[in-house]
């Protein structure tokens, strides 16, 4: 069964994401800052992480890149999700580590298809 870590502070966003992919079997974890998802992601080795931006404390591209530099962890493919939806957001997601991107609202095919193509590398 594939693991989804998600990473993000909105409870309503972590509720329809989760409800998605536990719809087509997924196991979910949900992390509410940068730091619980970094502490997750090391201590579960999630098979994938979605990652919102915005959130207080440590920011999303924060806990991308740390994630991306650590040997224990630069392995999980991230994607980001977020309401920011300029091509610098985008170009500065896949600098700190993320292998796609999703502007928010996610749709389920969409999301689907990203986590497939994050995996398949």
């Amino acid at each position: 069964m594939t693991r989804v870590l998600i990473v993000d502070d909105s409870p309503t966003e972590t509720h329809v994401l989760k409800g998605m992919l536990e719809k087509h079997g997924y196991q979910v974890d949900i992390a509410t800052t940068g730091e619980d998802g970094m502490r997750l992601a090391q201590e579960q080795t999630p098979d994938v992480i979605l990652m919102d931006i915005v959130m207080p404390g440590v920011n999303g591209f924060q806990a991308t890149r740390k994630l991306s530099k650590d040997p224990a962890t630069s392995g999980i493919p991230i994607v980001m999700i977020s309401t920011k939806d300029q091509d610098t957001d985008r170009i500065w997601a896949k600098r700190q580590g993320a292998k796609d991107y999703i502007t928010k609202p996610v749709t389920e095919d969409e999301l689907l298809e990203k986590i497939k193509n994050a995996l398949e590398g």
